[in-house]
């Protein structure tokens, strides 16, 4: 063994037990009582969760003009230092640009500076012939999940071209992600807004109200449903579409669904805060109501909801936000949290009993292993993992604050917020990259991860 984690309380989503575990060359080897014969990793009074998985994240991402201020050094390590050991960012191409040519420009943006390990979803924004056979060659190669869209008019498709990248993804065994608002029905609510000279963050979310998500979700669901395609629907906010995603999940339907810590711990309320502040907070789809958060937090721990991502996607507020001062449409949509969702899931989640131990591992670092075809090399410890390890303390108390952050923007939507439960030190492949809660790592030492299909038990 090349070292050996000591003392500590190992927490899976199925089991929670006192042992050591040995790591060699990268990989965990021994989970036993009283290991000895190499190097100790001090884990005494703290818990030791594998390494988290954020599947949702958008490092360098280029819109109207600005580019999300993370990219795959800055975000990376924000992600380590937050207890992150893996991401999945984004293949997006433009119309009409090769999906292999997004692919090689994708991976060398990624290569030799990510300082965790990442995979990458590929996006399809047609359904034309190359497509489709570009879709399936990358598949071959380990690309196994999709996004799409149903609005942004530079990425979004029809139902029809709907139809068919859900057929070869149930074919190929890829995982589709879905953003689901309804497009026209948002253009026409923020035309009326406009028009009437109603420009300010508070009317982001209403023209994007739960309506519009819900109806989306149902019809993307309807269409999987009817080609038999299993599907993840992204950034789940409110309890129309929650219940429009459970009501197919009773129905023996395959579909699944993320949500963020924005969704479960803020409202729109901030959208009016004084002096633009409220910009910080436009996102889409937008924060909803408080009274949303119990049924999520709720919908979370029984399984309804099946993990948490962030869609970290940071704006400068003093330059990229300002774009839209006189129009909330111009606001950049997005704001940081890959640092932060470890600790505020398990202060707000497991530490006020909304969320089982055991569930916070479950929907953080297991379900999205396995949903996204890397289990069980990450998203467990067990003999023959990855050895990506959190060694958690759960009394460390921490203000944050982005001045103290490690996210490369400008605020933190959790300002002044204490959370209690904290990473102490994060390994990477066996190779310590935070201690003590800073970064020591190295960029480069993050590996891309092909991934395996996901296996789908099809309808007769």
């Amino acid at each position: 063994m090349d070292l050996i984690i000591k003392g500590g309380t190992v927490v899976t989503a199925t089991a929670t037990f006192r042992a050591d575990i040995g790591v060699r060359n990268g990989i965990i080897t021994h989970i036993a009582q009283d290991l000895t014969g190499a190097p100790p990793v001090d884990a005494t009074g703290c818990f030791v969760f594998p390494g988290f998985i954020d599947a949702h994240v958008h490092f360098s991402l280029p819109v109207g003009g600005f580019v999300s201020t993370d990219d795959f050094y800055t975000g990376t390590i924000a992600a380590a230092c937050g207890g992150t050991t893996t991401v999945i960012d984004f293949i997006t191409p433009e119309r009409g640009q090769s999906l292999h040519e997004a692919t090689d420009l994708r991976r060398a943006e990624a290569d030799g500076r990510a300082v965790v390990d990442y995979a990458l979803h590929l996006t399809a924004v047609d359904a034309a012939p190359r497509t489709l056979r570009e879709v399936a060659s990358l598949a071959a190669e380990g690309y196994t999940s999709l996004k799409l869209y149903t609005t942004y008019p530079a990425v979004m498709v029809d139902d029809a071209a709907l139809l068919q990248l859900l057929e070869l993804a149930r074919d190929l065994g890829i995982m589709p992600l879905v953003h689901t608002e309804n497009h026209a029905a948002i253009e026409h609510l923020k035309a009326r807004f406009l028009a009437q000279g109603k420009t300010e963050p508070h009317y982001h979310p209403l023209s994007r109200p739960p309506t519009v998500e819900a109806e989306a979700a149902q019809r993307v669901i309807t269409l999987a449903g009817l080609v038999d395609c299993p599907l993840i629907i992204a950034h789940l906010t409110c309890r129309q579409t929650l219940a429009v995603v459970e009501g197919a999940q009773q129905a023996g339907q395959a579909v699944y669904a993320e949500v963020t810590p924005n969704h479960l711990l803020l409202s729109d309320e901030l959208y009016d805060l004084p002096d633009f502040e409220g910009a910080k907070y436009v996102l889409s789809p937008p924060l909803r109501d408080s009274s949303h958060q119990a049924p999520l937090w709720r919908a979370l721990e029984r399984g309804a909801l099946a993990m948490v991502s962030t869609d970290h996607c940071p704006w400068t507020f003093a330059e990229q936000k300002q774009h839209g001062r006189h129009n909330f449409t111009q606001i950049p949509n997005g704001a940081p949290g890959i640092e932060t969702r470890v600790p505020l899931l398990y202060s707000e989640g497991v530490r006020r009993g909304q969320l089982s131990l055991h569930r916070f591992v479950d929907t953080c670092a297991t379900t999205p292993a396995r949903l996204y075809g890397l289990f069980p090399r990450k998203g467990t410890i067990a003999v023959g993992s990855d050895a990506d390890l959190v060694i958690f303390d759960p009394e460390q108390e921490v203000t944050l604050s982005y001045t103290t952050l490690h996210q490369n923007v400008d605020y933190c939507p959790f300002e002044g917020w204490t959370v209690r439960g904290y990473p102490k030190t994060v390994l990477v492949r066996g190779q310590t990259v935070v201690q003590d809660g800073e970064f020591v790592g190295a960029a480069g030492w993050g590996q891309f991860l092909p991934r395996q299909p996901f296996h789908h038990r099809r309808s007769v």
